[in-house]
């Protein structure tokens, strides 16, 4: 592993001499033509392949619908011209609400998505031409062990104890009574579908079923500690997944997409974690990773998206390679470059296996301005089927009509890494760009370090 560095390239050839010099596998190319190309998901088409990855804004209104703040971001995206907007998690159930102000669709605030959605539709045919039409995929989530519906007070549940995470995400560890029980996770399909058929009435071209990141689906994908329908085996910590799937495809048919934005890697010990070697948890083990992927396939998801690590934990440079972290995490021992290499080569497996279904690949933000010139490669290598734009979008929502119109992202607009905007969130405030969108989020991000200072002091 080399030194960890912030970012200081700037050509192009700097950033090939560095990645030649620390011998990652990572591609670039000067052809960006590759980010053009539309791409199929299931029986839709979406006009490009660069996508606005799932960003939760923390934001909504207190009845989980869109709030002014959440209306500016997605038609800020929407306007972008990304060919795929991956809207960010909406909570199955209340008491699965990682915030007080997570969207949360429901059978009275409907209209207001499906408002939304057609404002937003109107601007990326404005920016971008009539024939621009984005795929809309909403994402469907519990929280799990990070629920935390109302006010700041940690409210967990979980498939199983963890000694590493237990204390620090407010479980007890010598309770049983945050275990979430075979009787509610079976009860959870029927609220997916729910949620999916809202959706679907909203006017959006699909859902997710979100299993990444450590919440509740995710951390069922690791539970070899738990006994009953959902635990042990690999058929029965998949068990949540492959009924929710199944029972939305019968609820909205074969035009409505069911995508999946999965952990591949937990970097996390075993039996706690999925996709780790069970001596080393830095050994990616594929067996079961890839294997899941094979369960969706024959299920009939349509489109598939990979991350890994665990945002809340220790090594957030597993899921988002950065400059600077949020407060109290440690400098990595590894460069920013072999975070994206990890990362590229989960997507690079997951593709493969996947064969015709789309995956969107993420990893790309730290690359700032010369992140099409690694997109472009990696489509052109059939390693995935869209470049995926996380924090990126936060800071540069235009990125893609630019990357497709002008040939070039401008670097005084890209994302610097600083991991402001998950400071907000650490802290439980609203979130979005300190940096390029500093007037309106630079206020916001001060009161949330203000008020969680505050808390801490108490």
């Amino acid at each position: 592993m080399a030194k960890h560095e912030k970012f200081n390239f700037k050509t192009y050839e700097d950033l090939e001499s560095k990645i030649n010099a620390l011998g990652v596998d990572v591609s670039l190319q000067k052809d960006l033509s590759p980010l053009a190309q539309k791409v199929n998901i299931g029986h839709k088409i979406a006009p490009n392949a660069i996508a606005v990855l799932p960003m939760e804004g923390c934001d909504s209104n207190t009845d989980g619908s869109p709030s002014e703040l959440t209306e500016r971001r997605y038609m800020r995206f929407a306007s972008g011209g990304a060919g795929l907007l991956w809207w960010e998690a909406n909570a199955i159930v209340p008491e699965g609400r990682a915030n007080a102000l997570q969207m949360m669709l429901t059978a009275s605030n409907v209209g207001k998505f499906s408002a939304l959605l057609k404002k937003t539709q109107k601007a990326a045919a404005e920016y971008n031409g009539v024939e621009h039409k984005a795929i809309n995929i909403l994402q469907l989530t519990h929280s799990g062990r990070y629920s935390r519906p109302e006010g700041h007070v940690p409210r967990p549940l979980v498939p199983q104890h963890d000694p590493l995470l237990d204390e620090r995400s407010g479980v007890d560890p010598s309770s049983d009574k945050q275990i979430v029980s075979d009787a509610y996770l079976d009860s959870l399909v029927e609220r997916y579908v729910y949620s999916a058929k809202l959706a679907w009435e909203a006017g959006f071209d699909g859902v997710d079923i979100k299993s990444c990141h450590r919440y509740l689906v995710s951390e069922l994908l690791a539970s070899y500690t738990r006994e009953g329908r959902y635990g042990g085996s690999f058929e029965n910590r998949t068990r949540l997944v492959r009924d929710t799937v199944r029972a939305i495809k019968q609820a909205c048919g074969e035009d409505f997409i069911v995508a999946c934005r999965f952990n591949v890697f937990d970097c996390h010990p075993y039996p706690y974690g999925f996709g780790v070697d069970k001596e080393d948890f830095w050994v990616f083990d594929p067996e079961e990773p890839m294997a899941f992927v094979r369960m969706l396939k024959e299920e009939g998801v349509e489109l598939l998206s990979n991350s890994a690590g665990n945002p809340y934990y220790i090594y957030p440079q597993v899921t988002r390679p950065f400059d600077l972290s949020s407060m109290g995490i440690p400098v990595p021992n590894e460069h920013p470059l072999e975070s994206i290499e990890r990362l590229f080569s989960f997507t690079r497996k997951i593709q493969n296996e996947a064969g015709d279904i789309p995956v969107v690949g993420n990893g790309y933000s730290w690359l700032r301005q010369f992140a099409p010139y690694v997109g472009a490669a990696n489509l052109m290598k059939h390693d995935c089927s869209f470049m995926g734009l996380g924090r990126s979008s936060f800071a540069y929502p235009n990125a893609p009509r630019d990357i497709l119109q002008k040939g070039e992202m401008d670097p005084r607009s890209v994302c610097i890494a600083c991991s402001k905007c998950t400071q907000i969130m650490r802290d439980h405030g609203r979130t979005g760009c300190v940096v390029r969108d500093a007037e309106l989020y630079a206020p916001l991000y001060r009161q949330a370090r203000k008020d969680a200072e505050g808390r801490e002091n108490v």
